[in-house]
């Protein structure tokens, strides 16, 4: 059980910290570690900023990434690393522990995308935030888990989300099954309603156009969606604007390209953060510069 005086006494103070949550209400076989980063300047009334790492599971080097920006603007950073010895592969991670080893269904609390709202109604509770929502970016495979989290949880607590350099999308098309589509989960045309009114900007890298990563989804479903992720993020909008526009519903979506960035965590953090607070990404000078500073 997450202690959560022992959350309010560490998140008391500013700097780095790492506490364990355990997901009482989803799965309980390991906790998940909370990376965390409180400026010194940080206001409880502001939206914390809760970072979804790549496949590295490299919450702590994720949460860093973000330091910067927390100083500067009074943060609270939040990165819930979820352990290869707990959440093995991508099915325990990026898919969210949705299918079992037999391709079941699980019960939607046991999900992993499941346990980012019970985190941050934690936080909440423990008096660490008052604020009444949050903001979730995600990069490389924490975008696979920020979109599709958007896509299967029906009462997300974030504001403003940001999918960063997916590998590959689960498009919004209930005659795919998940994890291709949103098939086969027990979703309908009302969640397809939702999904498309959230405000999700997917934010890809012009640079992240290489076809030889070995960690580049190969996959088939993913090879359909194009052969590298910058192409991938154009089509999975271009997805949801057709079918957005079959259900004769607005797309609240944007996608933003970023010129010269390739696959970098770090860098695309940094955009992220700029386009949050400032309300525009960093001019093509910069960018340029920290495309010259690649972090994974």
């Amino acid at each position: 059980m997450t202690d959560l005086a022992a959350l309010a006494d560490a998140l008391a103070r500013p700097g780095r910290h790492a506490v364990p949550f355990v997901d009482e209400a989803g799965y309980r076989e390991g906790p998940i570690m909370l990376q965390c980063y409180r400026a010194a300047g940080y206001d409880p009334a502001r939206e914390p900023v809760f970072v979804q790492h790549g496949m590295l599971r490299n919450g702590d080097d994720y949460r860093d990434f973000w330091i910067e920006a927390a100083d500067r603007h009074g943060l609270l950073v939040v990165a819930p690393t979820f352990s290869d010895e707990h959440y093995p592969g991508p099915e325990s991670y990026n898919n969210g522990r949705v299918l079992d080893a037999e391709g079941g269904v699980r019960p939607r609390a046991q999900w992993g995308y499941a346990s980012l709202a019970r985190i941050f109604a934690a936080l909440r509770e423990a008096g660490v935030t008052t604020a009444a929502t949050a903001r979730l970016f995600g990069h490389s495979a924490g975008g696979q888990f920020v979109h599709r989290l958007a896509g299967l949880e029906p009462n997300v607590p974030f504001a403003e989300m940001i999918a960063s350099n997916a590998g590959w999308y689960t498009l919004p098309l209930l005659d795919k099954a998940f994890p291709e589509g949103l098939g086969g989960i027990g979703l309908d045309e009302g969640d397809l309603r939702r999904l498309f009114a959230l405000p999700l900007v997917i934010l890809a890298g012009a640079g992240d156009i290489a076809t030889d990563d070995p960690h580049l989804p190969s996959n088939p479903e993913a090879l359909a969606q194009g052969p590298h992720r910058f192409a991938r993020a154009r089509n999975y909008l271009e997805v949801a604007r057709r079918e957005a526009e079959r259900l004769g519903v607005p797309l609240a979506w944007r996608l933003v390209e970023v010129a010269h960035i390739g696959h970098d965590g770090r860098a695309m953090s940094a955009v992220a953060a700029r386009l949050w607070y400032t309300g525009a990404i960093p001019d093509e000078a910069e960018l340029a510069s920290l495309a010259g500073q690649r972090a994974a």
